[in-house]
């Protein structure tokens, strides 16, 4: 096991491992930004070292500086948390260089699995359902082409996409030359690749995800499913486990084509298959995330397995305790993110309690939100034996958390609850339409 790893993140995330750290007994390393120079994660980590300004290029997303820091301080791994560079095949590769090891799968296997042409491809092979597309477009008149095979309504979609950027939905023909430039455009903007595709458009749907964690015996464990329906402009919400649009059969089949899926590729450590669900129960594979996800939380709530804890193990050459007739899923778990509409500062901070009720923040008195970084403030879970308290629990846990000196979504998370489309599962992603 290790005795020290390198956090390369920021915000409740960074949080969230520093604590996981703590109760394995390994020691913790923190880099910050200026903007961060007295923020939480720096505070409790045992080291704390800073890489740079305020912007992410120059500090969370600067490799030299983060490998230098994990080298001055004897870290023996580093975890990327998400976002930033824990689906960064370069940077894993950079962790192995130099001998450290990175928390997450080998840089070959990232780099096949964040590819969404090819493993869309090896997921249809391992014999998953796919949604009807493309391959990649190099042209407007290729794309012209393949809609017409496919079938209008289609979607875009950048092929290092994520966030729900580099998307684009093409009702008719005629949007077809202006979406193509738009997802091009943004794709290469945000993820330096302007590569797209298509797929079919799914409506009305819902997004499902399944987690898996796999050790280095090839042993592949399913914790179940996250309902992440409720988005605006493809940014998830509200998610919860279990979804209450499958039924018992339909996991049970799930579960067994994923595993089967997932030893095919010889996977390690974390990874979440995400799939469209259409109104007749159909499901379709759409892509993989090789790294912890932020709604992790929810699959810990239901089936009481810390996944931060066992993606730190497995990455250690640690096999499973457990197989998959071991996972038990139990109640009913419900994450709201909380975030920042402005920058700002706390100028007071109260957090609901009680049993059952978990706030995931890097927030304290006198906190600083700034412009430059994600605005999720903070993710409130609760967990209760049945849907029908699980929500009540939410309800008023939304209601008791207060942060004043900065405008948040608070509000708008306690009108998601209490729609009646919400209340009764009946939502899919067209709930903001």
């Amino acid at each position: 096991m290790f005795s020290k790893i390198l956090i390369a993140n920021r915000g409740e995330i960074a949080v969230r491992i520093i604590r996981s750290c703590k109760d394995m007994g390994i020691s913790t390393v923190a880099v910050y930004s200026k903007a961060d120079k007295d923020a939480l994660h720096v505070a409790l980590a045992d080291q704390s070292y800073c890489i740079g300004e305020a912007s992410p290029l120059d500090s969370y997303l600067n490799q030299e500086r983060i490998i230098s820091a994990a080298l001055i301080s004897g870290a023996q791994a580093i975890h990327p948390g998400y976002g930033f560079l824990s689906e960064n095949a370069q940077f894993a590769e950079l962790c192995l260089k130099h001998g450290i090891v990175f928390i997450g799968p080998d840089p070959e296997k990232m780099e096949r699995l964040s590819d969404k042409e090819q493993v869309k491809q090896l997921m249809e092979e391992a014999g998953l359902p796919t949604i009807p597309g493309s391959k990649l477009l190099d042209s407007v008149e290729e794309a012209l082409e393949a809609a017409k095979l496919i079938g209008y309504p289609v979607m875009l979609k950048a092929r290092s996409g994520g966030g729900g950027r580099g998307i684009r939905l093409v009702r008719k023909e005629e949007e077809m030359e202006n979406a193509f430039f738009a997802a091009t455009s943004e794709g290469k903007s945000a993820f330096g690749d302007g590569a797209v595709y298509m797929e079919k458009y799914i409506h009305p749907a819902r997004h499902i995800e399944m987690q898996i964690i796999a050790d280095e015996a090839g042993e592949v464990v399913c914790l179940g499913e996250r309902d992440c329906s409720i988005q605006r402009n493809h940014q998830k919400l509200v998610e919860e486990s279990p979804s209450p649009a499958i039924t018992a059969d339909v996991r049970n089949t799930m579960i067994e084509q994923i595993t089967k899926a997932v030893k095919s590729v010889g996977y390690l450590g974390l990874g979440t298959l995400e799939f469209l669900l259409d109104s007749s129960g159909n499901y379709y594979f759409m892509e993989m995330n090789v790294r912890l996800q932020v709604e992790h939380t929810v699959t810990e709530a239901i089936t009481s397995y810390d996944l931060v804890k066992w993606q730190i193990r497995t990455a250690a050459g640690i096999p499973l305790k457990f197989k998959q007739n071991d996972v038990k899923m139990k109640g009913c778990s419900i994450e709201c993110r909380i975030n920042a509409r402005a920058p700002g500062k706390v100028e007071f901070l109260h957090i609901p309690g009680g049993p059952f009720v978990r706030f995931d923040t890097y927030l304290a008195m006198g906190s600083v939100v700034s412009p430059v970084y994600d605005p999720l403030l903070g993710k409130l879970i609760v967990f209760a034996g049945t849907r029908e308290e699980a929500i009540r629990k939410m309800q008023a846990a939304l209601c008791e958390l207060v942060i004043q000196g900065v405008e948040t979504n608070i509000a708008n998370q306690l009108d998601i609850i209490g729609d009646t489309r919400f209340q009764n599962g009946s939502y899919s992603l067209d709930f903001f339409k």
